[in-house]
Order: C-alpha cells, then sequence, then structure tokens
C-alpha cells in the first residue's frame, strides 16, 4: 500500500508577496467552479479524471486548435501558468463532484437546509515541478508567483533545520509536489512524500494482537494477545499530571463562561495543546508495545464521538481525542508493516470477559474508582481490562469464522451460539470457539 505524509518547510525573508498568487488561484477556482456546475451534465459522464480535466480546459482555454472557448478564463487570468491553470481545474472539479453527489442526496431525501454552492474557500496552489518550483540549491529554490503584475521567477530560503530534518527522514521516500502555504503569519512549502510498504500477512492462528481500549481516566490499557486467548503482557498508561492540567484548563473555562465571558481563544488553545500532548503520548505507547512484541495488528474498538456535550464529564469524553490516537497510530503502524483493525465495541466494557454476564462498576457496587467493576460470580477486576480482551477477542473470532468453510462455521455456531451475534462476545467465547475446532 502506499503511505502519504507531508512535511512543512518555512520560507524565509518573505512573507506579503505571496499574497497576491493565493487570491489569484482562488478566484481562478471560483470561476471555474461555475463553469463546473454549468457544464456539470456533459462533465459527469467523462470517467477519467485526466479526460474531465482536459475537457473542461477546452471550455475555457485558448490554443490554436481551440480559438473560441466557451468561457473567457484566458482574459481575466492573463498568463497564468499551465499547471497551475490544471490544478485550479482539478480542485474546482473535485468540490464541484461532491457538491453534486451531496445535492442527489439531499433530493432523494429533503431533511434540513440544501447543500451550499461550493467555493474555493481556502485552498492553496501547488508548484508543480518545472513550471512553478525549481530547487537550485539545498536551502534555495526559485518559484513562479505573481509579482510586479505579472507571473515571475522568485529566489526563496528554505529553513535549514526543517530542511535537514526532510534529508535525515524522507531521503528513501519519494517526493511530489510542493504546495504554499500560509499558518499564522508565516508561509511555508508542504513537501508530500509517497512511500510503498507491503504490510504483513500472517496467518491468523499465528497473529499477536495489541487490543486497545481508550479511555479517560486511563488513556489506554493495552493487552498483548494470541488467537487461542493467550494473555502475553498487558499494561496501563496512565498521565496524571496531564489530566490534572486538561480539568484545570477545562474549569477556567467553565468559570469564564459563568462571568459571561464565552469567546476565550487563548483557554481553549491550552485545551487543544494539552490533548495533543496527551494524543501523542497515548500513540507513542501504543506502538511501543506494538514494537516491544512484534505485533501483527492493533485492534481498537469503533468509538462514535459525535454530537454535541453538555455537562463537564460529557465534554471531557468529547475533548478526548480518540479518533486522533487512532489516526496516529494507524499512520505509524503501517510504516512498519502492521495492519489496523476495529470492531463493533458495544458491550466491551458492559460484559465479562470470563463470560459472567454484565458487570456493575464503580459506586454501584461500593467503589470509589469506576476503573474498577465486579462480575456476577462475585470476581473483582479493572474494567478497561476486561474489555480489552474482549476486544481482541472479538477480532479473532471474526477472523477464524471468516476463514472457515461454510459448514464447519454452521457446527461452530450450534456449539458456541455466542459466535453467531459478535456484539456478544468475549474471551470465554473466544476460548470455547478454539476448544471445539481443537476437537473437530
Amino acid at each position: 500500500m502506499n503511505i502519504y505524509s507531508t512535511y512543512s518547510v518555512k520560507i524565509k525573508h518573505y512573507n506579503n508577496i505571496f499574497k497576491n498568487t493565493v487570491t489569484i488561484y482562488r478566484a481562478a477556482v471560483d470561476f471555474l467552479i461555475d463553469v463546473c456546475i454549468k457544464e456539470w451534465e456533459t462533465i459527469y459522464p467523462i470517467r477519467s479524471s485526466l479526460s474531465r480535466m482536459r475537457y473542461v480546459e477546452t471550455l475555457c482555454h485558448k490554443t490554436d486548435d481551440n480559438p473560441a472557448p466557451k468561457y473567457q478564463f484566458d482574459k481575466k487570468f492573463y498568463k497564468i501558468p499551465t499547471y497551475l491553470r490544471r490544478s485550479a481545474i482539478a480542485e474546482a472539479i473535485g468540490k464541484v463532484s461532491s457538491y453534486m453527489s451531496n445535492f442527489a442526496n439531499w433530493q432523494a431525501e429533503p431533511k434540513g437546509k440544501a447543500p451550499s454552492k461550493p467555493k474555493a474557500g481556502f485552498v492553496y496552489p501547488c508548484l508543480y515541478r518545472d513550471n512553478m518550483y525549481k530547487q537550485t540549491d539545498k536551502y534555495t529554490a526559485r518559484i513562479k508567483v505573481y509579482i510586479r503584475n505579472t507571473w515571475d521567477w522568485l529566489t526563496v530560503s528554505l529553513k535549514k533545520s526543517d530542511v535537514d530534518y526532510i534529508y535525515r527522514r524522507c531521503s528513501d521516500r519519494k517526493q511530489c509536489a510542493p504546495t504554499l502555504t500560509k499558518r499564522g503569519h508565516q508561509w511555508f512549502l508542504d513537501f508530500p512524500f509517497e512511500e510503498n510498504v507491503k504490510l504483513q500477512n500472517t496467518d491468523i492462528k499465528d497473529q499477536t494482537a495489541i487490543a486497545v481500549d481508550l479511555g479517560i481516566n486511563t488513556c489506554a490499557t493495552v493487552s498483548v494477545m494470541k488467537s487461542d486467548g493467550t494473555i502475553i503482557d498487558r499494561r496501563f498508561l496512565r498521565l496524571p499530571i496531564e489530566q490534572d492540567s486538561l480539568n484545570h484548563a477545562i474549569n477556567r473555562i467553565k468559570k469564564a463562561q459563568q462571568n459571561g465571558n464565552y469567546i476565550t481563544p487563548r483557554l481553549w488553545a491550552r485545551v487543544k495543546g494539552i490533548n495533543k500532548d496527551i494524543t501523542v503520548k497515548t500513540a507513542k505507547f501504543i506502538i511501543n508495545m506494538a514494537v516491544l512484541y512484534h505485533a501483527d495488528v492493533i485492534v481498537f474498538g469503533h468509538l462514535d464521538r459525535t454530537g454535541k456535550k453538555h455537562g463537564f464529564k460529557k465534554q471531557q469524553l468529547h475533548l478526548w481525542k480518540s479518533q486522533d490516537v487512532q489516526c496516529m497510530v494507524t499512520n505509524k503502524a503501517h510504516r512498519l508493516s502492521m495492519r489496523v483493525n476495529h470492531i463493533n465495541a458495544w458491550g466491551t466494557s458492559k460484559l465479562a470477559f470470563d463470560g459472567s454476564g454484565t458487570i456493575k462498576r464503580g459506586r454501584d457496587v461500593g467503589f470509589k474508582s469506576y476503573s474498577i467493576c465486579k462480575f456476577q460470580n462475585g470476581k473483582t477486576y479493572n474494567c478497561d481490562l476486561s474489555a480489552s480482551y474482549n476486544i481482541g477477542s472479538r477480532y479473532f473470532v471474526r477472523e477464524i469464522i471468516k476463514s472457515l468453510p461454510e459448514k464447519i462455521r454452521l457446527a461452530l455456531e450450534a456449539k458456541v451460539p455466542s459466535v453467531a451475534k459478535r456484539s456478544t462476545c468475549t474471551l470465554s467465547t473466544l476460548i470455547s470457539l478454539n476448544a471445539e475446532l481443537a476437537a473437530l
């Protein structure tokens, strides 16, 4: 599979000189969006993206073979570079295609407002090589921008530490065309890198899985499992200092809102910074565990974090960046040839791993900590640890059943009924399934 990553290089000494280039590019995208909307009935049947781009180009660009285009793009955007025009066409086609798809879905089920007409928004130009970008030296480059009322080449200096980082980390990856981007008051060249990685294809019986339960008080509970239900290791990641800082930052926002100050960008920036720090440390902890045990797959529960939250605990849950952790772990794992899987998370914390049924936790059974639970058979256990067992077990149950012939699968479902319904599978289900397989 192909993995794409982006690294930014700061442009030194220049600030406002690139504004006209971005303004013209966005205006060109807006112009081409109108063209694509008007001509969509003829563009849509064309399946190839390259053919679509060429067709739109014939509608608006004058050449010797096309002396009278339907739309006067060249008059409005005089001498715009060829590849910049094609980049704007590709951007416009993508936005209109998405808009038309959403509009068709809304017409089928008209709920709420209709999708609004697309706009260029905050898009930035891609500087294609030779035509828009040339590397002249290790720390300098020439880019074509709109200066002095014309399109001309400008030599820019690149930040040494950023360039050295790319040479050190990305020397074995394919470098793609950079994008001119602004962040804050500074300008950057964002370089995408492409690399090809072959993921592991280990047989399910020989796989080692890292089962991860993400939480709030315990950031991550990790169990290392084999396909027969053997637990090799289990670890907890608790970040008490970061959690206290996050709670303190949330309380400051709450206090400010109680006093009528609802616009607090600095306080929210602090919360986001703490959240990012927790996310990075959690992802690093999971990957380190996977590398330590040479894992073949990392398994998460599918978590839904959509919707508005009210109340301190619910707001804290909403601020927990579980999706960002999973995304970061996925990117790191794929680079290490590991696979990432998701399972149905319903009941993983509610059901006991030993198959004794639902559990009671926290104050319901007299415990101060919500992480401690009590099984129906009287056993006291860590709820997050039990959930991680169930997450890994559901993955193995799914993969084992999927690899079997239908006749054997039906026979196993008759002997182990909980296998048929994946949302009730626990570690005891996996152990019973392996026992029946051994008997067969």
